[in-house]
C-alpha cells in the first residue's frame, strides 16, 4: 500500500523546486495522490478493511486542505498542479 523511495523520489524531483525539496506544499500532494491511488487500488480488493479506509478518507481530507492552501497563494500554479496530477476538482 505505501509508495516506494524511489517513486517518492521521482515526485520529489519532478514537483519540487529542487531534488532535496521535499517539504512544498506541491511535492506533499504530490505524494499523498499517489499513496491515495495505492490505497484506492487496495480497498477495490479488501472491501471490509474499514480501517484503511478510515486512513483513505484523512489522506483525502488533507490533500484537499493542502490544495487549498496552493490555490488561495498561486491559482495558476494550483491549475497547473492538479492538471498534471489529474485530480478533479
Amino acid at each position: 500500500m505505501s509508495i516506494t523511495n524511489e517513486r517518492k523520489q521521482e515526485l520529489v524531483k519532478e514537483f519540487g523546486a529542487n531534488e532535496n525539496d521535499t517539504g512544498s506544499a506541491s511535492v506533499q500532494v504530490a505524494i499523498l495522490t499517489e499513496r491515495i491511488k495505492a490505497l484506492t487500488g487496495h480497498l477495490q480488493d479488501h472491501k471490509k478493511d474499514v480501517h484503511s479506509r478510515r486512513g483513505l478518507l484523512v489522506m483525502v481530507g488533507q490533500r484537499r486542505r493542502m490544495l487549498d492552501y496552493i490555490k488561495r497563494e498561486n491559482r495558476a500554479h494550483y491549475e497547473d498542479l492538479i492538471k498534471r496530477l489529474g485530480v478533479r476538482r
